[in-house]
């Protein structure tokens, strides 16, 4: 039955999109990709993107991420992941975990096209890996290690340190964010912070919108409106990921030898993503 829904629904998304729009064409609005680092806001940033095909004639949002890392673990190819994004049909709204590879950052930063790239404060992302891995996703190829550690304490210290051997392999927090930093640099990009999609969230969404018209298209709803769908879009406790929502969440979490852990292998890390001014936090 999931298979079969999976299979019918973009038929019947794109039925309701052209009862909603009235219309048989959606290649006006330009194309959209909602991109994130794992655990750093994606859902959050999908729900926004479902509100984008409330005021815009688009067909829907792609019911699946288009990912760098496969499932099972193991990195897909340049060509794959490239040939996933160009797949996405006009007038769809793609999203995933893509890497700023020299051929994933032409095609998604190409003239014309929105690319929005979502990141996170790492104390409060490597909070909610753990959370994640441990709780709520039996598949995650963290799951059973976390799982044999005594407690969050030890589970924390892992993910700010990585991990290779036995078979596991997970990178540390500094070496995470080396793809952070790639999309940052890239032109034609627009990177939002969780932070503010939470506490400055109608400034953030404005700037999307100014965004979308900054490649010549008209946002057929009035702006007021459009900021209110957006608004009304996000509804955190409706994704499965859902924990708690807040940020600087980390502070609940972090011990004074957590902080020193995360000095030594992050460095300045925090200083030049901006979310400290100096390393005395």
């Amino acid at each position: 039955m999931k298979t079969l829904r999976r299979t019918f629904r973009p038929y019947g998304k794109t039925v309701q999109a052209i009862l909603r729009w009235r219309r048989l064409s959606f290649n006006d609005a330009p194309p959209i990709f909602g991109n994130s680092k794992p655990k750093s806001g994606s859902h959050l940033l999908l729900q926004i993107l479902n509100g984008f095909t409330q005021i815009m004639p688009y067909r829907y949002v792609a019911a699946d991420p288009i990912r760098t890392i496969k499932y099972e673990g193991g990195r897909r190819t340049a060509d794959e992941v490239l040939a996933d994004l160009k797949r996405i049909p006009n007038g769809v709204i793609g999203w995933g975990y893509v890497d700023a590879t020299p051929e994933n950052a032409s095609f998604l930063t190409s003239d014309g096209r929105i690319n929005f790239f979502i990141y996170r404060d790492p104390r409060d992302m490597l909070v909610s890996q753990v959370f994640f891995a441990t709780d709520m996703h039996e598949e995650h190829g963290m799951h059973d290690y976390y799982n044999s550690l005594p407690d969050f304490a030890a589970r924390l210290n892992v993910a700010i340190t990585g991990i290779d051997k036995d078979g596991l392999k997970m990178v540390n927090v500094k070496q995470r964010y080396e793809g952070v930093f790639q999309w940052l640099k890239q032109k034609n990009t627009m990177c939002l912070r969780f932070e503010d999609l939470i506490n400055n969230r109608d400034t953030t969404l404005i700037s999307m919108l100014d965004e979308v018209e900054s490649t010549g298209y008209k946002i057929p709803a009035p702006r007021e409106k459009a900021l209110a769908v957006l608004t009304d879009a996000i509804q955190p406790k409706k994704s499965h990921t859902f924990r708690s929502g807040k940020t600087g969440n980390w502070k609940e979490h972090f011990t004074e030898e957590h902080k020193k852990l995360f000095k030594d292998v992050a460095g300045d890390l925090l200083v030049r993503l901006e979310y400290e001014k100096d390393n005395n936090w």
